[in-house]
């Protein structure tokens, strides 16, 4: 898979399944986002760019550890149909998500705007 946006990214996120903001495009299975941490399934990969994530935690005035934790979430929202590349109004969807998710996990949860 090939972005052809000629430049390295933070993060990068290799979906299983095909999904449409958080919910399963197949209605077989409507798991909702607060399920997922119990039902076992297997999202896809989530690959993190450390060098990016040291770089740019100074920028967004995180902790590289908190960078890496908003990496991570970015890229679990994106493996579940999320994506800020889509519009203004799906970009707002997923950063609110961002931040309900990091507040969850005792995160800072900067505005990474």
């Amino acid at each position: 898979m090939h972005r052809h946006i000629g430049k390295t990214t933070d993060v990068l996120s290799f979906p299983q399944y095909s999904w449409q903001a958080g919910k399963l495009a197949s209605n077989k299975v409507t798991t909702g986002l607060a399920d997922l941490r119990t039902c076992g399934l297997v999202l896809g990969d989530i690959v993190i760019n450390l060098q990016a994530a040291k770089r740019q935690a100074p920028e967004h005035g995180l902790s590289f550890m908190e960078e890496i934790r908003w990496l991570l979430v970015h890229g679990i929202l994106h493996l579940i149909g999320y994506d800020h590349e889509k519009g203004k109004y799906a970009g707002k969807k997923m950063r609110e998500k961002e931040k309900e998710l990091l507040k969850y996990m005792g995160s800072t949860g900067k505005d990474k705007s």
